[in-house]
């Protein structure tokens, strides 16, 4: 058992699955976001990036929810994201209490240069499982995220 603790056959069960989790997914996310560094990015600012690629301008908020980060962590990201013109604030005409985040031309560029290689590595570290497992392990992830929604 990965546990040192000293209780319940269930406890320490619990305990030792939490803890290969935890270092299953720290090992594999460092692993796939290394390569983040050469582009001076932190995993965060990466994963705004990749949301506005994907699903269009966001309001910070709703980025916040998507990369799983607080709002306060959120303003940090797009301001360092901005300073480097890579984002932009733009309020709703439609509303202008509503601020959306845009995708720069340059953001657009960095983010489409990157996803190519980034994909790649999250497939070449998740090869160690076969097709099946990795349907298994997304299965069990959902299961026991969706248990504490």
């Amino acid at each position: 058992m990965g546990t040192h603790f000293d209780g319940t056959a269930e406890e320490m069960l619990a305990l030792d699955c939490y803890i290969k989790l935890f270092r299953a997914a720290d090992s594999v996310g460092q692993q796939i976001n290394a390569h983040l560094r050469d582009y001076d990015l932190t995993t965060s600012q990466f994963g705004t990036l990749e949301a506005i690629y994907h699903l269009g301008p966001r309001q910070s908020g709703e980025l916040g929810q998507k990369i799983l980060k607080s709002s306060g962590n959120m303003t940090m990201v797009i301001d360092h994201l901005e300073k480097r013109g890579l984002v932009s604030r733009q309020r709703r005409e439609d509303d202008r209490r509503c601020v959306d985040v845009h995708l720069t031309p340059a953001g657009h560029d960095l983010i489409a240069a990157i996803l190519p290689s980034h994909v790649a590595g999250v497939v070449a570290t998740l090869s160690s499982l076969s097709a099946e497992e990795q349907q298994q392990l997304a299965a069990l992830c959902r299961k026991l995220g969706l248990a504490q929604a």
